[in-house]
């Protein structure tokens, strides 16, 4: 589901109304695209050169239920996981969503073509984290944004998480659009069709797999468009897509 080109500021509304889960949405432009598929070599990316990578990674987190105590070893192991495939000098890891792809879910699949963040909301989101001292400190070196996303409890077999890499994608595609919470407000950057877009996915991830990508980087490397796609691969009929994605702010 693409975005689409309006003569006006166009926003998400999250938790809409403070109801939790409610999502105002705008209008959004359904579209076939051609995927190719890592696992069967169909294409290959690098987190160095594509902003994307995928990688074998078990965890010895298995659950990630509200109140566990998960948290602080799940983090551990992306701090470890980031140090060691991006060189990552500082990790911090500030922010776990579990989707599961049901209609009675707060969180289901983003099906929106999109990156988390622009230039603006990036920066913001710097200082909410940091502060204003501390911010200004990083942003006067070399940090970004990554988001790092496995498969929880079984193997995806519906709604993959797909990407589109970004050397296809031109920078009048981006349409950058408000993120409204019931208590703070953020940017992020939609994307618009273009024929010239080459999307990937690695099909049956399972929990041991990790995929981890740009979502900004102050230094220039471009932010990876990414969505939730509606591919069933055999035997995926019926089965609930459930994942967790975590972001994390870098500095190297």
């Amino acid at each position: 589901n693409y975005h689409k080109y309006k003569p006006f500021r166009q926003a998400f509304e999250i938790d809409a109304g403070g109801v939790v889960g409610r999502l105002i949405s705008p209008e959004l432009e359904p579209t076939s695209v051609p995927i190719c598929d890592v696992r069967l070599g169909e294409a290959e990316a690098t987190f160095a050169r594509d902003g994307v990578e995928f990688t074998h990674s078990p965890s010895q987190v298995t659950r990630f239920e509200d109140g566990g105590d998960w948290a602080e070893p799940y983090d551990a192991e992306i701090f470890d996981l980031l140090k060691r495939q991006v060189d990552a000098k500082d990790v911090v890891v500030f922010d776990h969503t579990v989707r599961t792809d049901d209609p009675n879910s707060d969180r289901r699949p983003a099906r929106n073509v999109h990156s988390d963040y622009s230039a603006k909301g990036a920066h913001q989101r710097l200082i909410d984290l940091l502060g204003n001292e501390v911010a200004l400190e990083w942003s006067q070196g070399h940090y970004a944004f990554v988001n790092v996303w496995r498969p929880v409890e079984m193997t995806v077999l519906t709604a993959p998480l797909a990407f589109a890499l970004p050397s296809s994608v031109a920078e009048a595609d981006w349409i950058t659009l408000d993120l409204i919470y019931p208590d703070r407000k953020g940017q992020i950057m939609g994307l618009a069709h273009n024929t010239e877009h080459r999307w990937i996915y690695h099909s049956q991830m399972t929990p041991d797999d990790v995929v981890f990508f740009n979502i900004y980087d102050n230094r220039g490397q471009s932010s990876v468009p990414h969505s939730a796609v509606d591919l069933v691969e055999d035997g995926g009929e019926g089965q609930v897509r459930k994942s967790i994605e975590s972001r994390t702010l870098l500095r190297f």
